[in-house]
């Protein structure tokens, strides 16, 4: 009887293991089996093999937990050995975020830190005193400190938590409206899908025209300092399916160094050499930026030869049939000034900041440009990767250097005379994405600042310009508030301050819908243009939440007219395609007239004066290296002291995305995500 009880209690344990042992009668039948008192040695001998291939299961799970916690214990190390020396090499911040706006914040920033990290001590102590499940009054206290206590929750039932609760309504408000607009987007995408909607041009060019069939054109390089990409511009432009009388070719340096100036210089002259119409400008006076720049170039006497001017930035590589797929579109449209292309990006999976840059631009091509050119024939102009009609360029006042954003100004002006712009989702330019994270952030800044300098400049001009209400008013509330203005308010305002103020103050309500579910559904909406991102999803909807604070200073140093607001940095880039592709490039599409031995030649005799001139300046320059983020640091604490006060309280979905979100600014505060130098 001992032997069957024991071979029960077995049967029972392994039926468990297996899942299979449910029913009480399921049980009863198994032991009647078992109760046989056949010897069979073939049923020992399986069961002693499963018993073995159960230890070796527990065993392979132990390795592999073993393996897991051995991972994250070098990674935690690898991140605290990372953060500890750039800590003790204590490079914080750019210049360009030391400025007096981005100073203030930081001032605020640190302040809030005190004030949450003060009242998450309180909130211990009352705690572990008791007083969270049975709050006190200010009569019924006994000890100084529950009377503080009490106060305390009188002071912000009445005092804080109202004012709050109606800052958090309102960016609900904005963040639903914000959300309908995207949603409306991508109703109008996917309506521009379903019916194939695209522009069409009038003509072609096939080769069977002549000469005089092509219309003049102009093509501008502006750069400045951009020794790494500008021969693959150059080259780009050079080979252009075009023909060579019918083109121009101005290469607008405004390099400060003079190597740069001398390797410029030469790769003009050696495309002067082949029969190429190309000049090299460089200015005296440097004022201006980009747009002192090319307002410079078109004062040139020759200008008023051309008809159509393309602008392509220093690492902007256009195709050879470029000019063929956008020129036809200004045929028989005398109120067209601008095709626009969609930007393609070389370096797209170089690391997670380019992968979550790609999501962004992907929607912004995709469905903000596409939609808008479809339905309403006005976006913003991208600076680049576009041709310009040169007759609604001067109607319109030219280039102008009062904002950062040189080319949203032009087409906000060209839009209120009255000129339409046309879309091309389907011609791409190849391009660069920032890889660091502190040249993406000067950029973000640029963007971000200039818009509102427009928009109050150019406020009192809309409302006079003589264009539709319509227009105004989509010029006025979508393209400047909504969109530039709005989102990046409440996104740092909704997701930094009042989703940890509302961890310290539980009167004042933030929905978890607002927080979890309708923001994973717009991040949803806005990673369908890049299908590959989608396991991205949740580091880009945490990244964007991080960037609100850069976005945030930016704009309200644009609107007030703050410093840093017309502070202009050339967005570094490392020139991704190389030589060899250049040169295979350059040598399948410029003239079988010319010698390929020569050009190869050439090339390389360029690319190694290039390279040597890069070693040198890296070996003779300033060390370049990773940077501490005071303002995401000091957000990231903030976030982890309310996410553990939210762990108080017991509020699972504000905890893991406060506990995340913190997280997120702690990684981009250390600087952690994009190009690492070692």
């Amino acid at each position: 009887m001992s032997s069957q009880a024991q071979n029960h209690e077995f049967q029972e344990w392994w039926n468990k293991q297996r899942g299979f042992l449910d029913k009480p009668d399921s049980t009863a039948f198994l032991a009647v089996e078992i109760r046989n008192p056949t010897s069979d040695p073939t049923v020992d001998k399986g069961h002693t093999r499963s018993a073995r291939q159960l230890s070796w299961l527990w065993l392979l799970k132990f390795q592999q937990l073993a393996t897991s916690l051995a991972w994250l214990t070098n990674g935690s190390v690898s991140l605290l050995r990372t953060a500890n020396r750039r800590i003790a090499t204590n490079t914080t911040d750019s210049p360009s975020d030391s400025s007096a706006s981005s100073r203030r914040l930081y001032r605020i920033i640190k302040l809030f830190l005190f004030l949450v990290i003060l009242l998450l001590c309180f909130e211990l102590v009352a705690y572990f005193k008791g007083w969270h499940f049975s709050p006190p009054s200010v009569e019924s206290a006994e000890a100084a400190v529950e009377r503080v206590y009490a106060k305390w929750l009188e002071i912000r039932a009445s005092y804080l938590a109202p004012p709050l609760q109606s800052l958090t309504n309102v960016c609900i408000v904005l963040f639903l409206i914000q959300s309908v607009d995207r949603v409306v987007l991508m109703l109008g995408c996917f309506w521009i899908k379903f019916w194939k909607l695209r522009p069409v041009a009038a003509v072609e060019y096939d080769g069977s025209e002549s000469v005089e069939d092509y219309p003049m054109v102009l093509v501008q390089i502006p750069m400045c300092n951009e020794r790494e990409v500008y021969q693959q511009s150059i080259a780009a432009c050079c080979v252009q399916d075009w023909p060579k009388e019918r083109m121009l070719i101005q290469v607008l340096d405004d390099s400060d160094e003079l190597d740069a100036q001398l390797l410029i210089k030469a790769e003009v002259q050696k495309w002067q050499q082949r029969g190429v119409h190309i000049l090299y400008r460089h200015r005296l006076i440097r004022t201006g930026y980009k747009a002192g720049n090319l307002k410079s170039a078109m004062s040139c006497d020759y200008v008023k030869d051309y008809e159509f001017v393309a602008i392509f930035d220093a690492d902007f590589q256009p195709g050879p049939d470029f000019l063929k797929k956008t020129i036809p579109h200004f045929k028989g449209k005398d109120d067209l000034a601008l095709v626009q292309t969609r930007w393609a990006f070389v370096n797209k999976d170089e690391n997670l900041l380019t992968r979550l840059q790609n999501i962004n631009l992907s929607f912004h091509f995709e469905v903000e440009q596409q939609v808008n050119g479809v339905f309403i024939n006005f976006f913003g102009f991208n600076g680049t990767a576009g041709v310009w009609r040169i007759k609604a360029l001067e109607e319109c006042g030219g280039w102008l250097e009062r904002t950062t954003v040189e080319d949203m100004d032009i087409a906000v002006r060209a839009h209120l005379c009255g000129w339409k712009f046309v879309y091309l989702n389907d011609v791409q330019c190849l391009c660069e994405l920032p890889e660091s994270y502190e040249a993406y952030k000067k950029q973000q800044h640029r963007w971000h600042s200039g818009p509102m300098q427009l928009f109050r400049l150019c406020f009192v001009d809309t409302l006079r310009a003589k264009v539709s209400f319509g227009k105004k008013a989509n010029l006025i509330f979508l393209f400047f508030l909504l969109r530039k203005l709005i989102l990046p308010f409440y996104s740092f305002t909704l997701f930094c301050i009042i989703l940890p103020l509302s961890m310290f103050l539980p009167e004042a309500e933030l929905p978890a819908w607002v927080v979890c579910y309708i923001p994973g559904l717009m991040s949803i909406l806005n990673i369908l243009p890049a299908p590959r991102s989608f396991p991205f999803i949740v580091p880009y909807l945490l990244f964007e939440n991080t960037m609100s604070v850069t976005k945030f200073n930016a704009m309200i140093s644009g609107l007030f007219r703050l410093g840093s607001s017309y502070e202009w940095v050339v967005t570094k880039k490392l020139g991704r395609s190389s030589e060899a592709d250049l040169v295979a490039f350059a040598e399948r599409e410029s003239d079988p007239l010319v010698e390929t031995t020569n050009l190869h030649r050439s090339c390389s005799e360029s690319g190694l004066d290039v390279l040597n001139k890069i070693e040198t300046t890296k070996k003779t320059g300033k060390k370049k290296r990773n940077s501490l983020y005071r303002k995401e640091l000091a957000l990231a604490l903030i976030l982890l002291t309310a996410a553990m006060r939210s762990l108080l309280s017991a509020q699972g979905i504000h905890f893991y995305f406060l506990l995340f979100q913190g997280i997120s600014f702690l990684v981009v505060g250390l600087d952690l995500i994009g190009e690492q130098v070692s």
